[in-house]
């Protein structure tokens, strides 16, 4: 197979990270690779919330980090926490002075917002629930006008190409066919693995491809089986779930069940504010037991809906509802997963050639259940070093030695694996349903060559059997407690093909 085109630093993915990272390498000549038009498609663009950043003077960032580190149930690393926190104010003004127009005070200071598990107001919005959309916006709009950068529409990385050992580009599968592009190094920010769950907020196309590419090629993954579960997503049977941000809770919306009964405060002490994965299962529960869950906001936003969360009051109408007048229905949801390509603090997969930011890398700054807001953070932070580290570093191209490309997977086989996923390594967890699921994946996974989604649902499945405790976002009903020892997971392809866990020392780390 031909090369199609040889660039200095390849970007797989088109959402914040990768066009953040792209724009940041000026003048360094780079690909940005984009499955569909620049800007569409992009999960960046459908966040809510916005990017959480120690912008009041009464906060810090030793608070944020602080708040980083509890929300992660023992497994953050604290030295990425901090470096993700004291680099968030230069993050949000990076992002205004490209024109992203951020809420403002009257003082012209950035408008910050409370969410859930944060000790103080500290998210910086775009009118409300706009910032992912105005971000991308921004992004794409600079991303064309700038000369450094090629952008290819249309193609999907299938396969990372290697030659001894070395990532040296990906082969690309698009409506023409399959083709390979050289790249001196490779930069995966492809987003998260949603769409492996029937009900996610990702993406339906975000099904872990590059875990399961860098799996294949050697990478260590680091605790895939961290998956976060939005609490709110419409249950309005759309696919994608559209998503009812935390900030309305924020704001002091309640849950309720069918009856009217707030019940948060049956499952927590912070109620409607518990962290992510609390509130996810409290939900959970209510809708087994046949109570159901709604969002109430009628109080506490009411009329003014439509101009202070414009994009969830749209999705409510569209979906036939008013939230203005009633509770809005809700469920857990798939909406990030805090594990991935293990990097070190500049973005370092564990193979040469190959780098990870955005929610496809596990850095550290995440642990065991993600602080909300802090993945736009994190994404721009780690571009932004990556690309650092890239702009003026000496590159040499490899010929590209191998590849191996995975099958096309079926739509109702595909369909099949979101089912399963969601029953047996969903919300709540146990030995019985991740055995069930681990068959089945061995079995037609081998039937039908091993496609990306199902190697990526086996390392989420074979981490999740083998973290026998409850930590985050990950729950063993029959582990209910935390282990006795805070421990990450590290996975990788073993000679024979298969997933081994391999020891912390000589993993990425900050340096």
């Amino acid at each position: 197979m031909n090369v199609g085109a040889t660039t200095d630093v390849l970007v797989v993915g088109a959402g914040l990270a990768g066009l953040f990272l792209a724009l940041r390498l000026a003048p360094r000549r780079c690909t940005v690779l984009s499955p569909t038009v620049l800007g569409q498609a992009a999960a960046s663009a459908w966040a809510q919330g916005g990017l959480a950043a120690a912008l009041d003077p009464a906060d810090s960032a030793e608070q944020h980090a602080a708040d980083t580190i509890a929300a992660g149930a023992g497994l953050v690393d604290p030295q990425v926490a901090l470096l993700i926190a004291r680099e968030g104010p230069a993050a949000v003004a990076a992002l205004a002075n490209l024109g992203v127009p951020f809420d403002r005070t009257q003082t012209e200071r950035f408008a910050v917002s409370l969410e859930a598990a944060h000790s103080q107001a500290r998210v910086a919005r775009v009118a409300g629930d706009l910032a992912g959309r105005a971000i991308m916006e921004t992004l794409v709009t600079a991303v064309r006008r700038a000369t450094h950068i090629q952008v290819l529409e249309g193609a999907r990385a299938v396969a990372l190409a290697q030659t001894d050992g070395r990532v040296t580009g990906v082969m690309t599968r698009s409506t023409e066919g399959e083709s390979l592009i050289s790249a001196a190094e490779t930069v995966m920010a492809t987003g998260g693995a949603g769409g492996l769950y029937r009900i996610t907020t990702n993406p339906k196309e975000a099904r872990g491809a590059a875990l399961a590419q860098a799996f294949n090629a050697g990478a260590v993954i680091a605790d895939p089986e961290f998956v976060q579960f939005h609490p709110t997503a419409l249950d309005v049977a759309a696919d994608p779930a559209p998503l009812a941000t935390e900030s309305l809770r924020g704001e002091g919306s309640r849950l309720i069940n069918a009856d009217g009964t707030a019940f948060m405060s049956r499952y927590h002490p912070q109620g409607d504010l518990a962290p992510r994965d609390v509130v996810a299962r409290a939900i959970h529960a209510e809708r087994r037991a046949g109570r159901g869950a709604f969002l109430d906001c009628r109080a506490s936003i009411g009329a003014d809906f439509p101009t202070r969360f414009p994009t969830v009051f749209s999705a409510c109408q569209r979906a036939g509802l008013d939230p203005r007048e009633q509770p809005i229905p809700v469920a857990p949801a798939a909406h990030y997963q805090m594990g991935g390509i293990a990097t070190d603090s500049w973005g370092r997969s564990t193979v040469t050639g190959l780098s990870a930011c955005g929610e496809c890398a596990s850095t550290g700054a995440h642990g065991a259940n993600r602080l909300a807001s802090n993945s736009l953070l994190e994404a721009v932070v780690f571009a932004g070093r990556i690309a650092d580290r890239l702009r003026d570093a000496p590159l040499s191209h490899r010929p590209i030695e191998r590849v191996d490309a995975p099958p096309l997977l079926a739509a109702e086989t595909l369909q099949q694996l979101r089912e399963r996923m969601s029953t047996d390594c969903g919300v709540i967890r146990d030995a019985t349903g991740l055995a069930r699921l681990d068959a089945w994946l061995g079995e037609q996974g081998a039937r039908l060559g091993w496609p990306s989604a199902f190697v990526a649902a086996r390392l989420i499945a074979t981490a999740a059997a083998h973290r026998r405790e409850s930590r985050g976002g990950h729950y063993r009903s029959d582990f209910p407690a935390l282990g006795p020892v805070a421990q990450r997971r590290f996975l990788r392809r073993s000679a024979e093909g298969d997933i081994e866990f391999v020891p912390t020392t000589g993993m990425p780390h900050t340096s």
